[in-house]
């Protein structure tokens, strides 16, 4: 029992310490057009080729190809 205080005790805090709330004016910064993933359309399209080159297997990408990346 001693054992569990002191796990929750040292994991307590890092758990909580997750949850933030966002204030209204704070909002504007992460709905930005730098915050965006896709906002490079030709970065999308190279990383999209690469997750699809390496996991030829898993299929239902939006890149066409085989596994060895030579479309």
């Amino acid at each position: 029992m001693k054992s569990f205080t002191r796990i929750l005790l040292l994991v307590g805090p890092l758990l909580l310490a997750g949850c933030a709330g966002v204030e209204p004016w704070q909002r504007e910064n992460l709905a930005s057009y730098v915050m965006r993933p896709d906002r490079d359309p030709a970065a999308t399209r190279l990383g999209d080729h690469m997750w699809t080159s390496r996991e030829a297997a898993n299929g239902g990408g939006r890149v066409g190809g085989g596994g060895c990346g030579c479309n």
